[in-house]
């Protein structure tokens, strides 16, 4: 299969920062013209300004992926432009981290809204246009959370099991109109999302996000251009479930062969978590 994109469009939501602007640079560099879509619109211009010496297309379109109307209208602009959208890859995403008795209702609905809203909305913007060209791979942003117990982020958790489900099911519906469906589940990336990225907050008062972020080093974060072109490679191998880095699918393994070790090494983990909120 070659690895060259050229004359074929990507839709990147979430494009500006983190896996979206990963994702949007190694799809230039396969010659693919790209549409970075983001809220944070001064990011996504850079984003675009910074790959558009490279040979193939890029834009900056401002994006809320919370808003129905507006996906709607991004996508209408980028076929008017384009003509075809081939890949849409579903990726904006943020993280609200605590344990729920420390939640609201506001911290649930955002994390809900971006996650999974923002996921079913861009499947009804452009997967209808995808049913059209009787061609087309939409890609879906889960994560390892998705398919694993997660401690202290259950609102990022639950989202991301739906988005499995939804992926999966719609992979197996959408083969008749020629459309291919993946769900991209990353282990721990050098991203803005360890801390919940721009729009996220951690409701831990006594862990300050540095000390969040070290946490997360312990378990390796992979580079997000690494990450990226792993990503893109199997894409275009149509793999159903994506899991990078690979020696994440061990966990996932564990969870599906013993949930009460899962459980057990979860509650593990909490303890550990709360120790750093409450080191005395």
């Amino acid at each position: 299969m070659s690895s060259s994109l050229s004359e074929r469009v990507a839709f990147v939501t979430g494009g500006a920062s983190g896996i979206g602007a990963a994702l949007a640079t190694e799809l230039v560099d396969r010659g693919a013209e790209v549409w970075i879509a983001d809220r944070q619109i001064g990011r996504a211009h850079e984003v675009a300004q910074r790959l558009s010496g490279r040979g193939a297309a890029v834009h900056a379109i401002e994006l809320d992926v919370r808003d129905a109307a507006a996906f709607e209208r991004a996508v209408t602009d980028a076929m008017h432009e384009s003509g075809r959208i081939d890949y849409l890859f579903n990726n904006a995403g943020i993280g609200v981290s605590g344990e729920i008795d420390s939640y609201t209702l506001a911290d649930w609905d955002d994390v809900f809204d971006v996650n999974l809203r923002g996921v079913v909305h861009g499947i009804q913007a452009v997967y209808p246009i995808m049913i059209r060209q009787h061609s087309g791979h939409i890609v879906n942003t889960a994560s390892m959370a998705g398919l694993t117990t997660t401690v202290g982020q259950a609102s990022y958790t639950a989202t991301k099991h739906a988005v499995v489900a939804l992926s999966r099911s719609m992979r197996v519906e959408a083969e008749r109109h020629g459309v291919r469906v993946s769900v991209l589940c990353p282990g721990v990336i050098r991203t803005p999302i360890l801390i919940g990225g721009e729009y996220g907050r951690i409701n831990a008062p006594g862990l300050t996000r540095e000390e969040f972020l070290k946490s997360w080093e312990r378990l390796h974060p992979m580079d997000a251009d690494e990450f990226a072109k792993r990503v893109l490679k199997a894409v275009l191998r149509n793999n159903a479930m994506i899991i990078v880095p690979g020696w994440w699918k061990a966990w996932w393994y564990m969870e599906r062969v013993s949930p009460a070790l899962s459980l057990r090494l979860s509650r593990r983990l909490l303890r550990e978590l709360r120790k750093m909120e409450s080191p005395t």
